[in-house]
């Protein structure tokens, strides 16, 4: 004879399919997508583990001013100096590609598709940069004046992430990219274009980012006793090498978190089901319990469903995950970064972090909720009595009109199931304001910035040059780090005329005025003290803010130039940059350290869409079926709970459209507060995370979120209901009048 609980499971599941399978898509599509996430994540990220050893990455590059001697190559005994030399060219999209001789010691390059180059007419270009220009191996690109065949895609070890700068807030897979050529090749570039690039190994690696700091500074000491550095950038620092690094790590973090959150509030569902079931089954519970049957056994009986969906759905979610989502977040990541070919890496940690712990999470909140609600006694089940203390009063309402009264009861009798809806509103609502606000965040960043360029050029030269245009405005500019924060931060020190006709701010002598970004980022205000240091060395400066100025393309200080001179101990008239609303053809180009132009001012945006928008558009489309899904099984939930009290008003003579007046409208009630109320909640939220992103990256985006976009939150929330409102009449209607007959009180 058949266990009658087991028989009980299969019943359970056949009356219930409906929700089940809704819920067992759901989590199915979510676990693929983080197990894929988890495998494909693990393989990057040991291949970028392991390219620092296998391709011989450097522990540190810097640039000088002019070509080192011979003697710099062995001079320091705890590391050892290699050349990098490189060039800059324009190329296709009037983009710009650093140019490397092809590397063998350090800095090895590894090829993707194709073959090195060779001869003096072939070029190995980066493959990110070619997909994003449309490139291909055998193509012509024309580099500079001439033309030259692509013999090959390629990934170089130093720049996995695409960083021109290493102080800029984003890299730039379309404006920017890197090559290789063969030595005959680069011999032949004019040696005016010629960048004095070092990279160094260190004899005996650092210990940790303390020691490497340490070592760094004594190396620049040494160096800069005998060179003029302009730049220096130890490995711990440096974006384009540890940038794809630390991203794969935090959105491994971000991903499993967001499916822990999704479990329980999944949980909670499985937990009003079953809490619905066992209201519903009072009575036969009750004579299992009469019977002999243990409370240990009905729960194992009403837990069995919640464990079955969610083992099913991990099981079956791993595979998908292995197989066909891994592929799509190995594309998601070479889409963003230019990363070394990979081997899939099969781990433990996928399978436990999404099948083992989800089930744990689902098996704690049943348990709990179960054992608190089988633990009344038989008699209690048998009487329908399932209040562990007296019975309360009803709660007294006002004096409403009939409907509103008994709508209000609904919604009071049905309290904890609208409490996790409210929730459940809240957390897909915020991942649907992400997903909404990034892209339009990104449009007006790139407005804002494009609006309040200083100039359309602005030149940076090596040393100063006098030129005579009209139009132009000189200006000096040098670069200081933030002083006891989380992050040293690149803030640019611009020493302007008194009365620039390119800055519009009057700036007196020994006057301070900072960037609004800059204000924000690090909540400064008039009359503040901001305390900085050199960029490599250990000299401190402080500044007392006087002004606070609209500038969004950088964190920036702007004071009076004979003021800026004072300070950093340059000759009286000194400058090195030129601001110019049209290109100066009248300078040396071996003089020209560097041009900002729009295209410069504007990577992030153009990168962050490129990379993000498809994601972005994914995001929007899981916040909605999140919330479809929960107001569905919850709204279905609220409906098979007052099934009785639904087929009694139909013997009364209440028509399915009065019905639903009553059911449904308390339930579009519930929905729309938790809309609306959710919009501000998301919103703060989404203001502290924000915060914190931020304050891990280089620079800052003002948070912009028009009032257009709330509107759309709600419009696309009504629309979601709208539909889901018509499943519950039709769930209403398929209530028959026979089950009050059938119900024996």
């Amino acid at each position: 004879m058949k266990n009658p609980l087991t028989k009980k499971i299969v019943k359970e599941f056949r009356y219930g399919i409906e929700k089940y399978i809704i819920i067992f898509l759901f989590m199915l599509v979510t676990i693929s997508f983080v197990s894929g996430f988890l495998v494909a994540g693990n393989s990057m990220k040991q291949a970028y583990d392991e390219s620092f050893e296998k391709y011989n990455i450097e522990d540190g590059n810097f640039e000088l001013t002019n070509e080192a001697s011979e003697t710099i190559f062995d001079k320091y005994e705890d590391a050892k100096i290699y050349s990098n030399y490189y060039v800059e060219m324009k190329t296709v999209n009037n983009s710009t590609l650093r140019i490397f001789k092809n590397r063998d010691t350090v800095n090895k390059v590894c090829i993707m598709k194709g073959e090195f180059p060779k001869g003096t007419n072939e070029i190995a270009i980066d493959r990110m940069y070619a997909d994003n220009n449309n490139l291909s191996v055998g193509d012509e690109i024309k580099v500079g004046d001439e033309k030259l065949k692509i013999s090959g895609l390629v990934a170089l070890s130093d720049y996995s992430a695409l960083f021109s700068d290493n102080n800029d807030i984003m890299f730039d897979s379309i404006k920017f990219g890197v090559a290789v050529v063969s030595s005959e090749k680069f011999n032949l570039f004019d040696k005016d274009d010629l960048h004095y690039s070092y990279s160094w190994k260190y004899c005996i690696s650092p210990k940790d980012d303390i020691e490497a700091k340490e070592k760094g500074e004594d190396l620049y000491n040494l160096i800069s006793e005998e060179y003029k550095i302009s730049k220096f950038t130890p490995r711990y620092i440096n974006s384009a090498i540890n940038f794809a690094g630390d991203d794969m790590g935090g959105d491994k973090t971000m991903m499993i978190v967001l499916m822990y959150i999704l479990t329980i509030i999944i949980g909670f569902i499985f937990a009003i089901i079953t809490s619905n079931t066992i209201n519903n089954e009072a009575t036969i519970i009750g004579t299992l319990r009469a019977m002999g049957y243990s409370k240990k056994e009905l729960i194992f009986t009403y837990m069995a469903m919640p464990i079955i969906v969610t083992l099913v759905s991990a099981v079956l979610g791993n595979i998908l995950g292995y197989s066909v989502f891994k592929d799509i977040v190995v594309n998601l990541y070479y889409g963003s970064y230019s990363l070394p070919t990979y081997k899939t890496i099969w781990t433990s940690e996928a399978f436990i972090l999404t099948t083992i712990i989800p089930i744990i999470i689902i098996m704690i909140i049943n348990v709990t909720i179960l054992t608190n609600k089988l633990s009344l006694s038989p008699q209690k089940f048998l009487r329908r009595n399932l209040s562990k203390k007296q019975r309360k009063k009803l709660v007294k309402l006002p004096p409403f009109k009939f409907l509103t009264r008994f709508r209000l009861r609904i919604v009071l009798q049905n309290s904890s199931n609208y409490i996790v809806m409210f929730i459940g509103v809240i957390f897909a609502n915020i991942i649907l304001m992400f997903g909404l606000m990034m892209v339009p965040l990104i449009d007006n960043y790139k407005n804002e910035v494009i609006e309040n360029m200083v100039s359309k050029y602005q030149y940076i030269l090596k040393a100063p040059i006098e030129i005579k245009n009209d139009d132009v405005e000189k200006y000096a500019v040098q670069s200081l780090k933030t002083y006891n924060t989380d992050n040293e931060e690149e803030i640019s020190i611009y020493g302007i005329e008194s009365k620039s006709k390119y800055i519009d701010v009057n700036i007196k002598d020994k006057e301070v005025c900072i960037s609004d970004g800059f204000s924000e980022k690090y909540s400064l205000k008039i009359g503040d003290i901001i305390t900085l240091k050199e960029q490599y060395g250990t000299k401190k400066y402080e500044f007392k803010v006087s002004k606070i100025y609209h500038y969004p393309a950088s964190l920036s200080i702007f004071i009076n130039r004979d003021y800026f001179n004072d300070i950093f101990d340059n000759k009286e008239d000194y400058f090195n940059g030129y601001f110019s609303d049209e290109e100066i053809t009248n300078i040396d180009k071996s003089m020209i350290a560097s041009i900002v132009t729009e295209d410069d001012l504007t990577k992030l945006s153009r990168q962050l869409d490129k990379s993000m928008g498809g994601m972005f558009n994914m995001v929007k489309i899981f916040a909605v079926i999140l919330y479809m899904v929960l107001i569905y099984l919850l709204s279905k939930v609220v409906i098979e709970k007052n099934s009785l009290s639904i087929s009694m008003v139909k013997i009364l003579g209440y028509s399915n459209k009065e019905i639903s007046k009553l059911y449904i409208f308390s339930t579009t009630i519930v929905v729309l507060l938790s809309i609306i109320l959710s919009i501000p909640i998301s919103k703060f939220i989404i203001n502290m995370i924000y915060r914190n992103i931020m304050a891990g990256y280089s620079g800052w985006i003002y948070l912009t979120i028009s009032y257009s976009l709330y509107v759309k939150m709600f419009l696309i929330g009504i629309l979601a209901y709208t539909i889901i409102s018509a499943f519950q009449f039709y769930k209403i209607k398929k209530v028959r009048m026979d089950v009050a007959l059938k119900t024996i009180e």
